[in-house]
């Protein structure tokens, strides 16, 4: 069996990059303030051609517009992702808005209210990161975790009053989760969705590919020890084909490991929301520009040659994210 990434190295020259849409990060986040225009760049060279800023935190909210316009002013290009220059690269930030289930205790009725108001003012490209997370003791609580399904409820008739796709974080709840989903309205073969940094099994990945929703690869599928990971793709590939993935950095978090220096990837889940990411080790936060890694890696996986699996996972992000976005030529 091939070692996923063991032929990589972060060090080497990637040899060919393909066009490729970031569909999950947090790249507004202040770790990003000190070369957040450098980071741009360097993605601009790694053909990066769209960042979707997803939202967690309701207080949040605004940093995710600013740092869009910051964005899309500093890389003017249409919306199609054709560069109005031809020595600028172009490159597209959008918006996801969401109450993260990880912050269930931080979240109130009043900020499904102002998400509510700005999704009349300010209309994003999709919701999220919304759903359940029981991988805390506390979290599995009743009073807690009916709390989570009230808010994933709520959001989820917000994207079905929208027609909006919806992004979703799902920890040690997967049962929950498709459980809730096929009992709502909310149908994600008309309206997209996807399930961010996918993390279930084999028979979990095939029945979130059945409602509709596209499957979340990160960094982790650069680990060789993520072998459920790995199977879990595999599974849902070999039933429904290349069509039900797309890719993603969810940077800060999940670093490819041929990007890792010693100490592993840090990951902001568990941290204070108020520290954002500050105590990660610099050196292991992940980038838009290493989403390329995870493109090769899938390819090793899947043994479908990166060119053309790059072209049906920009499709697959269209279609997940219900965008007529032209692969660039």
């Amino acid at each position: 069996m091939t070692v996923i990434g063991a032929s990589f190295n972060a060090n080497e020259e990637l040899p060919t990059t393909f066009p490729l849409i970031d569909t999950h990060t947090h790249f507004d986040a202040p770790v990003f303030d000190a070369d957040r225009d450098e980071q741009l760049q360097r993605a601009c060279q790694q053909s990066i051609r769209h960042l979707v800023l997803v939202g967690y935190l309701q207080r949040h909210f605004q940093r995710l517009y600013d740092t869009e316009r910051l964005i899309n002013e500093r890389y003017p290009s249409s919306i199609t992702g054709q560069s109005d220059s031809p020595q600028q690269p172009p490159l597209n930030a959008h918006i996801a808005l969401g109450l993260h289930p990880f912050y269930i205790e931080q979240h109130t009725e009043a900020h499904l209210q102002n998400m509510s108001q700005m999704l009349d003012k300010k209309r994003p490209l999709a919701i999220g990161e919304i759903g359940f997370d029981t991988f805390a003791d506390e979290m599995k609580q009743p009073k807690m975790f009916a709390k989570q399904e009230y808010f994933f409820n709520a959001q989820l008739d917000m994207a079905v009053s929208h027609k909006l796709p919806v992004m979703l974080h799902i920890r040690k709840a997967h049962a929950e989760a498709l459980a809730l989903l096929k009992a709502h309205d909310y149908d994600a073969h008309k309206l997209g969705g996807i399930a961010h940094s996918f993390s279930g099994g084999e028979q979990e990945a095939k029945a979130f590919v059945k409602l509709g929703f596209k499957l979340g690869v990160t960094g982790q599928v650069t680990n060789p020890n993520a072998k459920k990971l790995r199977r879990a793709i595999q599974a849902a590939v070999a039933s429904d084909g290349i069509e039900c993935l797309v890719i993603e950095t969810d940077c800060p978090d999940m670093t490819p490991i041929m990007c890792q220096d010693s100490g592993g990837s840090q990951s902001a889940l568990g941290q204070s929301p108020d520290n954002e990411w500050g105590n990660a080790p610099a050196h292991n936060r992940n980038v838009p520009a290493n989403l390329p890694w995870v493109l090769l890696c899938l390819s090793e996986l899947l043994d479908v040659p990166p060119a053309i699996l790059a072209e049906q996972l920009w499709h697959n992000s269209c279609n997940a994210l219900q965008t007529d976005w032209r692969y660039p030529a």
